[in-house]
């Protein structure tokens, strides 16, 4: 009688960790689906941060021909803004 309820608690403890193992196991395939999702999405915004990178100087190449871009480039944050040194140079006299 004995060997039979030793059997029966080895038996059970056999099949919760079977179930757990099933469980961890579809788990990690979750995770690692969502890791290959991310990595995606990872590699398609370096490359659009790339192409982004690459558009801006090539408009900066142009603004040095044709500074009618510049407004455009100041407000993009790509340039930076002029400022008036002018004023600011000057003292004030009274």
């Amino acid at each position: 009688m004995r060997n039979s309820s030793a059997t029966t608690v080895l038996l059970g403890l056999l099949v919760i960790s079977a179930l757990l193992s099933i469980g961890l196991f579809f788990g990690l395939i979750s995770k690692e689906r969502q890791l290959r999702e991310l990595q995606m999405t990872a590699a398609r915004i370096n490359n659009n941060r790339a192409l982004v990178g690459s558009l801006a100087g090539e408009a900066l190449e142009y603004s040095k021909k044709n500074p009618a871009i510049d407004p455009i480039l100041e407000a993009a944050g790509v340039k930076p803004a002029k400022t008036n040194t002018s004023a600011a140079a000057k003292p004030g006299s009274k």
